[in-house]
């Protein structure tokens, strides 16, 4: 059983699960979507999402997980026996294998910069500059092959190493560490004459950017920082123990997620407003704006390399989440086969991810539904595999299993009142649905 492993606290579950969280969601997607799509007012309606969608879910998730006590697979087979629900499992398992495949490549590419970045070799650029660095790094086979490689041994590294001396050891050094370093970089952005700009940007809402557009883009955004379902934290949660707090725990995933979104609003935007840059430039924004934005700045060097360690330790602890739920479904909780099965898992979803790798390349000019293989793997786990999973787990939590085994296992080492349990019910049974129908309909 996958409940032989436990983590050593609830500090290292909320860290580990945090980490899965916050990736290149919150770090790199955040900022460009905030950007293009009104400042202040996408990061507002991103903030009640997060709330009304995004927490509600994940909270149904640490729920099955812990119940149930066993990997994302098994979990629902246990709770909904002689039924078809286990596919869920099944759904969220092949989705987080295509995102692992493509997710390393971009790991690659911050490992490739992090490298340039060391050795000195980045900076003295423009933007232009920078493009077609950013161009000349991601077309080179060779590189983004190998630094995709190095990425996943990483990745593999850490999680054959278990829960506890794995996934939960290297996220209390790396979670703390990133924060630490965030709060290094907002210091020196905001201390940037003109910053106050890119604050107000950011946290000012401008109503006249309100549109249905902005609103629904808010609503995916909160819905996918937080990674909710792929049952990734259907398998954390079975390794919770019976009297920790899952609502305390949601809220505070959720919380950290808010935060770091926050924090990487406050790094960029006021920067580049600072230094004459425009917000709205797009998923370049790390890769091509960043460098030339640092290259103005004092030290600009050593603050950007700072950036891309903790955009790298962000990418890594979501990766491990990543990878655990594939390794935890062969394993079924048996140690002695962890080390075989992340190296089987993760050395497939690098082979899975070469087309990825080198869709900007060589294979560029092959397409699938008018996309590259990496934009086509990407758009069809987040426009659909995503919230195909959350809506199932929504629909199972709140209709397949009965509400007063719902509320005996949320209650456990809680002190949730009936009161908002009912509220947390009526989100799960009909705004989240509704909330998620709207997404899958409008992609």
């Amino acid at each position: 059983m996958a409940a032989k492993q436990q983590w050593t606290s609830k500090l290292g579950f909320i860290l580990a699960a945090a980490g899965s969280a916050i990736g290149l969601g919150a770090i790199w997607k955040f900022p460009y979507m905030a950007g293009a799509n009104g400042g202040g007012v996408f990061f507002l309606l991103f903030i009640l999402f997060t709330v009304l969608i995004g927490a509600p879910i994940l909270l149904a998730e640490f729920i099955i997980g812990r119940k149930a006590g066993a990997d994302a697979i098994t979990s629902y087979k246990k709770l909904a026996p002689n039924s078809y629900w286990h596919l869920i499992g099944y759904l969220g398992t092949i989705v987080s294998f295509i995102i692992l495949s493509f997710y390393s490549v971009v790991g690659g590419w911050i490992l490739s910069y992090l490298w340039r970045s060391v050795t000195g070799s980045l900076s003295g650029n423009t933007q232009e500059g920078y493009a077609a660095l950013f161009d000349s790094v991601i077309s080179n086979p060779w590189e983004v092959l190998i630094a995709q490689g190095v990425f996943m041994v990483m990745t593999i590294m850490v999680v054959q190493g278990g829960v506890q001396k794995g996934i939960e050891r290297a996220s209390r050094y790396m979670m703390p560490s990133l924060f630490i370093l965030f709060f290094v970089l907002v210091i020196r952005a905001l201390t940037l004459d003109g910053a106050m700009e890119g604050v107000r940007f950011l946290l000012l809402p401008d109503w006249s950017q309100l549109t249905g557009k902005t609103v629904l883009l808010a609503m995916g955004q909160a819905f996918f920082a937080l990674t909710v379902g792929l049952s990734v934290m259907v398998t954390y949660a079975s390794y919770l123990p019976k009297d920790d707090s899952m609502p305390k725990s949601a809220i505070s995933v959720s919380g950290l997620n808010i935060l770091i979104s926050l924090l990487a609003g406050l790094v960029i935007f006021p920067a580049v407003y600072a230094l004459g840059f425009q917000p709205d430039q797009g998923p370049g924004i790390a890769f091509v704006v960043l460098p030339a934005v640092f290259n103005e700045m004092a030290f600009g060097g050593l603050f950007f390399t700072i950036f891309l360690v903790l955009l790298l330790f962000a990418t890594l602890t979501s990766a491990f989440s990543i990878l655990e739920i594939g390794v935890a479904g062969l394993s079924k909780g048996a140690s002695t086969k962890r080390v075989k099965f992340s190296w089987m898992v993760g050395i497939l979803a690098f082979v899975a991810g070469i087309p990825s790798a080198l869709s900007f390349g060589v294979l560029g000019d092959i397409k699938i539904a008018g996309l590259n293989f990496f934009d086509f793997a990407d758009n069809i786990t987040s426009n659909f595999g995503l919230p195909i999973g959350a809506l199932l787990i929504s629909i199972f939590i709140g209709y397949r299993l009965k509400k007063e085994d719902v509320w005996d296992e949320v209650r456990l080492g809680s002190s949730i009142s009936r009161g908002v349990f009912n509220a947390w019910m009526l989100l799960i049974r009909i705004i989240v649905p509704v909330a998620i129908l709207l997404i899958l309909i409008t992609n």
